[in-house]
């Protein structure tokens, strides 16, 4: 039988002492590709830091640190353009930094585990936004329960809205 993923899978808090690490993830070949460039990504994240409607946290995996997800709400932003989700809903980002932790399962298992602790907290709906490009991240999100709900171009360019409802009780593998 295959470990509780509740128990493989950690969010920690960011603290400001990880932003290198999480510059030099940026930087890793499989991250740059879908996130902006390391300096400024690391940039805004540290601004999040301090900013209420983000929370970001370091992904542990096997109490390793693995990788950076947050979370936000898109109805704290005047003009996010996420607004016509239902009032609770929670936005996601995350990649997995380091490399040979990849394409091993570790995604859909650790989203879906994310997914599963907010909406014990109440949260009715979780999103994300993966470029349609990106078809390994559209497949961890599929296999973490999250299904099509709309493409945009937004001020973030293509972006192929996935969410996952609090009723979807998938779990992880």
């Amino acid at each position: 039988m295959p470990p509780d993923a509740s128990q493989r899978y950690g969010f920690r808090p960011l603290e400001h002492c990880d932003l290198g690490r999480i510059r030099a993830w940026l930087s890793a070949p499989h991250v740059a590709a879908w996130w902006d460039e390391a300096d400024f990504a690391t940039e805004k994240i540290a601004a999040h830091l301090s900013d209420p409607a983000v929370r970001s946290y370091l992904i542990l995996i096997d109490g390793r640190e693995a990788g950076y997800l947050q979370s936000y709400d898109p109805h704290a932003e005047a003009d996010h353009p996420y607004q016509d989700q239902p009032n609770g809903t929670l936005g996601i980002d995350q990649f997995i930094g380091e490399a040979n932790l990849i394409g091993v399962g570790h995604g859909p298992a650790l989203i879906a585990t994310f997914a599963l602790q907010r909406f014990a907290e109440g949260v009715p709906r979780i999103i994300t936004d993966p470029d349609p490009a990106n078809q390994r991240a559209v497949r961890a999100y599929a296999k973490a329960g999250f299904r099509v709900l709309d493409q945009r171009t937004t001020i973030y360019g293509p972006a192929l809205i996935m969410g996952r409802d609090s009723g979807n009780q998938t779990r992880p593998t």
